[in-house]
């Protein structure tokens, strides 16, 4: 299983930190497990290679490049810090 880990400020709270995990097993294509902290609570969920599929679908792109770009949004580093955003409501 692979892992990434990832500091991230969202936008709701510029001042808060929170720590953002994905983990996969052959790709994120294929589904992934995502872990969110701010060091005092964790909140956990399950993406599925379906739910994938189903939200590439609902936003008319090709699932290959959504995928591409759930892997800048969510694992990538600093070089993707400056074109995606984060809330936590």
């Amino acid at each position: 299983m692979e892992k990434a880990l990832k500091r991230i400020h969202p936008v709701s709270d510029l001042e808060a930190t929170y720590f953002l995990q994905v983990s996969w097993e052959q790709d994120l294509g294929t589904g992934f497990v995502i872990m969110l902290s701010d060091a005092q609570c964790v909140w956990t969920g399950t993406v599925s290679e379906a739910e994938i599929s189903r939200e590439a679908a609902d936003m008319e792109m090709d699932r290959e490049k959504y995928v591409e770009e759930l892997k800048k949004a969510l694992i990538l580093g600093e070089e993707s810090a400056d074109k995606y955003n984060f809330v936590v409501a």
